[in-house]
């Protein structure tokens, strides 16, 4: 009995352990987010792995891209507080979908208008999950999150003196979105940036579809320079800023449909 238990602590210790080391691969590599970098009013702040964007929508207002991986806010109440502001302050929050580490801390902001693409709503909500081959392990339950607006591909949103256009990106989740909003394109976790300067796809062991990831970040960049939209900058939502226009986008929709 005591061989099958040590056997059975070994294997779960096994299984603990890849886990770790397939999470921690997922990170390698990737480009060092930059705390508090600003681009066209927009400030980006860095909440541990993840980053949020504060967007100014009037002189006493905010939307939020994304709402972090800590639940007490500290971050983004940090950076309120620097704009002497205060949790109201937050009228909009705009999800790139709906897993934990992106919304963490929305319920720190009740006058907020919580918006994110439909397909994600339920992964948003707690009633529905991922497809990830890590995130479909992840228990579903109830987040006590309810979202204001289901949004949808094409969508233009105003946020006081501010447009954001909406991009529906699935692949990494169902419902995964991308914001341009003021020449910054927010990707969220459809592509990841290393510091070689090459842009990937999603990572595989938090997405539910690579290949639509894949295809889905080629059709954003056709639709980008079919509207002529003025992009100065990505924002990735786990390395931050890059600064070269639709470049990164455009080197890798260029490798993934070269024969």
């Amino acid at each position: 009995m005591k061989r099958t238990l040590k056997i059975i602590g070994l294997l779960i210790l096994l299984l603990l352990v890849t886990a770790a080391v397939l999470i921690a691969s997922a990170f390698m590599g990737r480009q060092s987010i930059t705390d508090g970098f600003e681009i066209n009013d927009i400030r980006i702040v860095k909440d541990g792995i993840v980053t949020i964007g504060v967007v100014p929508t009037s002189t006493n207002e905010v939307a939020l891209i994304d709402a972090g991986n800590d639940a007490s806010g500290k971050a983004i109440l940090a950076e309120l507080s620097r704009r002497h502001l205060g949790p109201d302050a937050v009228t909009a929050i705009l999800l790139t979908h709906g897993h934990a580490d992106h919304t963490a801390a929305i319920r720190l902001f009740g006058k907020a208008q919580v918006m994110a693409l439909e397909p994600d709503v339920a992964l948003v909500e707690g009633t529905g999950g991922s497809g990830g081959p890590l995130t479909r392990l992840m228990p579903v339950k109830p987040t006590g999150v309810k979202v204001s607006r289901a949004l949808h591909d094409g969508d233009t949103i105003t946020l006081g003196q501010t447009s954001v256009r909406v991009f529906a990106v699935p692949g990494h989740t169902q419902g995964s979105a991308a914001y341009l909003v003021n020449s910054v394109l927010f990707i969220g976790d459809a592509a990841d940036m290393y510091s070689n300067g090459t842009m990937k796809g999603s990572a595989w062991i938090f997405t539910d579809n690579q290949a639509q990831d894949r295809a889905s970040l080629v059709r954003l960049d056709q639709r980008l320079k079919q509207e002529g939209a003025e992009v100065k900058a990505i924002e990735f939502a786990h390395e931050g800023v890059v600064a070269n226009g639709l470049t990164p986008l455009d080197d890798f929709a260029l490798a993934e449909t070269r024969p």
